[in-house]
């Protein structure tokens, strides 16, 4: 036989009516005793009334103090967001963005993407090359499924990130501070992600290089409708002439608007879909002008968290970031060694589907 559960609340509440009951009952003997009192004499003949009067005000008390603490328990609860999470900061700031309905094919907002990221020459930049093909394809496998668990009613869309430009601490032969990656990698990690039903994206990580110089290069794999694009404003140095890794970059809203352009023209010149453009950042000078930043029915931007670090050090930066200054469409990157490696847990998809906006773009390195 199930008893009821007994609670602390429960019994204060019965406690309550225990009071109540006690005095009314003691008001019904006063009153019932009443005709006695006044044939027994004079003297006796007005307690009565004045005992029935004082019950009368303790039973009014004791209601209100029911009445009070039934009202307090029934009150909504101010609910504690953390940082990055709360609905109205968001709406203060401009979110949702108003801007033109979808395209035809578009991904976002109708899909979540979850790429891995990284280049497959090397086993420190990323997932995408620190395990074998196929072991790195089943992870990415496995990510899916738990973000699709999470936010069953949001199709998931698997992606392989490649950074086909990377960043270099020596100048290297064109003294640009920069290696582009050779074209048969690329076409590799692309039939990988065919094979994966994922997308692409070709990452730039530009150094001393200008992003109107080198991103043309590319059309002959972007101009494919599955192959998108990211920039990373941490490694455009030119302005500073710092060494990669010695100083954080930047990309002004002159560059964004050039590298969205071009994706816009490729779109139409080929007759492709729209095309998702990530542009990492994770910090206030990553990205200057956000407010001069275009938006194209063709191109669909999202402005990716790139920090690393405890769980509410990376919601700060989403908050302070990503979610104060409202492009389109946000992202969030979670490192599998440098977020957790101070004892930190990952975080997980429920606990990046509590920020305001959700991210559309997760990524993982």
């Amino acid at each position: 036989m199930k008893y009821p559960q007994v609670t602390v609340q429960s019994c204060r509440h019965a406690f309550r009516l225990f009071v109540i009951i006690s005095i009314l009952t003691a008001c019904t003997e006063q009153r019932s005793t009443a005709p006695a009192a006044t044939t027994a004499g004079n003297n006796t003949s007005h307690a009565a009334p004045t005992a029935y009067s004082a019950t009368s005000s303790a039973i009014r008390k004791a209601a209100a103090v029911a009445a009070n603490t039934s009202s307090a328990r029934t009150a909504p609860l101010k609910i504690k967001y953390n940082a990055g999470e709360n609905p109205e900061f968001a709406k203060s700031c401009g979110w949702p963005v108003n801007c033109q309905v979808p395209l035809p094919g578009s991904i976002l907002p109708h899909k979540r993407i979850v790429a891995y990221y990284g280049n497959p020459l090397s086993k420190k930049m990323g997932a995408l090359g620190e395990y074998p093909k196929d072991v790195m394809l089943q992870k990415l496998k496995g990510e899916v499924a738990k973000w699709q668990a999470a936010d069953p009613a949001t199709p998931v869309q698997p992606a392989l990130h490649l950074i086909a430009v990377v960043a270099q601490g020596a100048p290297g032969k064109a003294g640009k501070y920069r290696m582009i990656i050779p074209d048969k990698t690329i076409n590799q990690v692309y039939e990988w992600a065919k094979e994966a039903g994922a997308v692409m994206f070709i990452d730039i990580q530009t150094g001393h290089d200008d992003i109107r110089a080198i991103l043309p290069r590319f059309e002959w794999i972007l101009k494919n409708p599955d192959v998108h694009l990211g920039i990373d404003p941490e490694f455009n140095l030119i302005k500073s002439g710092k060494k990669p890794g010695t100083k954080i970059g930047t990309y002004d809203a002159a560059d964004i608007n050039y590298a969205s352009g071009y994706l816009k023209d490729l779109v139409k010149k080929y007759n492709l879909p729209p095309k998702v453009f990530t542009v990492h950042r994770f910090t206030r000078g990553g990205v200057t002008n956000s407010k001069n930043i275009q938006l194209r029915p063709e191109v669909q931007i999202v402005m990716h968290m790139d920090g690393w670090g405890a769980p509410w050090l990376k919601r700060d930066s989403y908050k302070d970031y990503v979610v104060a200054e409202p492009v389109q469409y946000t992202g969030f990157k979670l490192f599998y060694h440098n977020d957790t490696k101070k004892g930190n847990p990952l975080l997980t998809p429920k606990e990046v589907l509590k920020l305001n906006p959700k991210p559309l773009y997760i990524q993982y390195q």
